[in-house]
């Protein structure tokens, strides 16, 4: 493990923290919003490429309008409709920064906050710590988080969440990495395939707040249970995917997503998580405008995928969606696993 001053940030130092394994993969985080700047992988052939989207310098990352690259989103990922919720008979109201929405735990989210960083050479991992204040962004609750980033043997990342609160408040926390599989030689993942163990999605409105219904995928582009190209059924939800699937994982084990496959690269990208749901977009609002990329790749329109393991949105205000209340005794754990090989 190795580790690299980028620069600072509200009187703190930012570092790049790089994990290696025998295997030629490298995975290079930094400590501000604990952002995946880097996932080195090798393909069919051997040659290692970087199959995310990143920055190539912390400027990169605090320029306005940063998609929330290979950050750490929290305190609520996703949407609360409203900006507001109520919990135990009290509303709190949040910041909105999205079509009068709260998004991704609002105007300066856990993605915009410098984590306290402690590299753990023996498990080749990396540990990442914030709390966040009671009333930060309007959240009650003095929430403690811990994030550990580990690369394994066998090419996986694992994510793992841990937080605890003193008052009761809504959690949903995430990994915002942008995937591209042929490491910059495709300009869009239109031609990734994508398979998806889910059968049906929570619907939404036009500003992306679910209804409350769940719906079949079955027949509409939403369907990935066969896999397909990315881009085959895209032109019918104009702009593109920005939809949560629902995985029919309530029971908290560690069970399969599904997977993305690159024929050209032979790269493939299996996915694994302990969460009900799993937000896939598509990258519709990159329009090549972000400077400091890597490499000076020009991200326009579908240059990446997310696949956002997650909590239904907008579930603090969904009563018939699984609950994100975290209460003060009780702990929040949620493991995530990206695990790359080639075919």
């Amino acid at each position: 493990m190795t580790a690299e001053k980028w620069g600072m940030v509200d009187g703190k130092e930012v570092y790049q923290y790089s994990l290696f394994n025998t295997n030629g993969t490298v995975v290079k985080i930094i400590n501000y919003g604990g952002a995946i700047t880097g996932i080195w992988t090798p393909d069919k052939k051997g040659t290692p490429g970087n199959v995310v989207l990143a920055f190539d310098s912390l400027p990169g990352y605090l320029q306005g309008g940063n998609p929330c690259f290979g950050c750490l989103v929290g305190r609520f990922a996703n949407r609360i409709a409203n900006a507001a919720f109520t919990l135990d008979g009290k509303q709190y109201k949040l910041a909105p920064n999205n079509n009068g929405n709260t998004l991704h735990g609002g105007i300066k989210g856990f993605d915009k906050v410098v984590w306290d960083a402690t590299p753990l050479p023996e498990q080749n991992s990396l540990q990442l710590k914030y709390v966040s204040k009671d009333g930060e962004e309007g959240f009650p609750g003095e929430l403690s988080v811990t994030v550990i980033y580990t690369l394994t043997g066998d090419n996986a990342l694992q994510i793992r969440y841990d937080a605890v609160t003193d008052a009761p408040t809504p959690v949903n926390l995430t990994n915002h990495a942008y995937f591209n599989l042929s490491a910059g030689k495709d300009a869009t993942v239109l031609e990734h395939e994508l398979l998806l163990n889910a059968t049906h999605y929570t619907v939404a409105d036009e500003k992306l707040i679910p209804t409350g219904e769940i719906a079949a995928v079955k027949g509409t582009a939403l369907d990935f249970t066969a896999i397909k190209k990315v881009g085959k059924d895209i032109k019918r939800v104009a702009p593109g995917y920005d939809h949560n699937f629902v995985l029919n994982n309530l029971s908290g084990k560690l069970q399969e997503t599904g997977y993305l496959y690159h024929a050209a690269s032979g790269r493939k990208m299996e996915v694994f998580t302990t969460q009900p749901g799993v937000q896939l977009y598509t990258g519709n609002f990159l329009n090549g405008s972000l400077q400091h990329t890597t490499d000076g790749i020009e991200y326009n329109q579908y240059a990446g995928l997310c696949l956002e393991t997650q909590h239904y949105p907008d579930s603090p205000n969904q009563p018939l969606f699984p609950s994100t209340i975290l209460r003060p005794g009780e702990k929040f754990h949620h493991e995530t696993v990206y695990r790359f090989s080639v075919k």
